[in-house]
């Protein structure tokens, strides 16, 4: 991927680029497991996700947000900013979204925004009971997924789910520089795009997925970062879709396991292979455990705001493996001992072996 990036600037009009731009796209389709279209903007998952957004709801229309946590609130902030009549289904953070609730306010709406990762606590929303409660209650309605940390990393099967829109982003699962968003529509959805949406130019992806479906870019991409990204498409794409799944999944289970064995449980009860949300020990906060590993030359992350001290993140997305999930439980070891935990020392890494087979 870094020779991709270093090679001379490619002109995204050339044969070659527009090759590239196909290649990707196809790529993207086979790792979502769907014969989902997908349409690359040079954006971060916000932008995407907004694109996503004005292209299939229309001005006025209901829209529901479901939110547990501080990404999934972004979404619900979105949508009012940009004048949708706006109903949030809320649930404490760290707590799960219940299928019911949500399906219950989304009963009349026209899109429903969910988050299926959700970072800021470990959770990972059941998203496939959500959307099919939903459906049940409406089936015309537009259920847009944030799959920002889910795709590539989490099981997501949308078309069995009835999930009609993933959003996703280049620096997490696919492990990319970040720059590029990811919108995968599916085959039903594409019918009911909105043409010329009135809040949307650069992110009217319409426009923009007719566009790259013949290989063209109504703007000018980030072809650099295009070609990076297809080759990083190729490592995920290397062992099928459920054994990619699994091996996320042990890695992260492995941290949550080397967390339990120091008094470091994880937050929420169904928790997300993306990242490790943690429970400090008594007397610690999340802030001390992130300001103890940053000592040792490590990164792990706080809650975020309002819950910085309730929680501290490690995440093993992207070129991570089960040696570096190792490694991390001996040094969660390190820093808890530097920090006056007391507990048995090689408990943390033995924990995270038994994870790992």
């Amino acid at each position: 991927m870094l020779a991709q990036l270093a090679q001379p600037q490619m002109h995204h009009r050339a044969q070659a680029g527009i090759d590239k731009l196909m290649e990707a796209r196809a790529k993207l389709s086979r790792l979502l497991g769907a014969p989902y279209d997908a349409v690359i903007t040079t954006s971060s998952g916000t932008g995407a996700f907004e694109g996503a957004l004005v292209s299939t709801t229309p001005v006025g229309a209901k829209v529901v947000n479901a939110q547990a946590g501080k990404f999934s609130e972004r979404w619900g902030e979105m949508a009012g900013r940009l004048g949708y009549r706006t109903e949030l289904v809320a649930r404490p953070w760290g707590e799960l979204l219940d299928p019911q609730e949500v399906a219950g306010a989304a009963r009349d709406a026209h899109t429903l925004l969910i988050t299926h990762s959700e970072t800021s606590t470990g959770a990972l929303h059941d998203l496939e009971a959500i959307a099919r409660a939903a459906r049940a209650d409406n089936p015309d309605l537009i259920i847009i997924a944030d799959s920002i940390t889910s795709y590539g990393v989490a099981e997501l099967r949308p078309a069995e789910w009835g999930v009609d829109v993933i959003v996703s982003g280049s620096q997490k699962g696919t492990a990319t520089p970040p720059g590029l968003g990811f919108v995968l529509f599916s085959p039903e959805v594409q019918a009911r795009l909105i043409q010329n949406p009135e809040r949307g130019f650069y992110l009217d992806l319409t426009r923009e997925l007719a566009g790259q479906k013949a290989g063209n870019t109504p703007q000018t991409p980030a072809i650099n970062l295009i070609y990076a990204l297809s080759t990083a498409l190729d490592r995920l794409l290397a062992v099928p879709l459920e054994e990619l799944w699994a091996e996320q999944r042990r890695k992260t289970d492995a941290l949550i396991a080397a967390g339990t064995a120091l008094g470091a449980p994880a937050w929420a009860a169904r928790t997300s292979p993306a990242v490790a949300v943690l429970t400090p020990p008594q007397g610690l906060t999340g802030r001390q455990v992130a300001a103890g590993l940053a000592a040792m030359g490590q990164r792990a992350l706080p809650g975020q705001a309002p819950h910085e001290d309730t929680v501290f993140r490690i995440s093993t997305m992207g070129y991570a493996d089960r040696y570096d999930a190792l490694g991390i439980a001996g040094i969660l070891e390190d820093c808890f001992a530097a920090l006056g935990v007391k507990f048995e020392r090689g408990a943390a890494v033995q924990a995270a072996w038994n994870a790992l087979r």
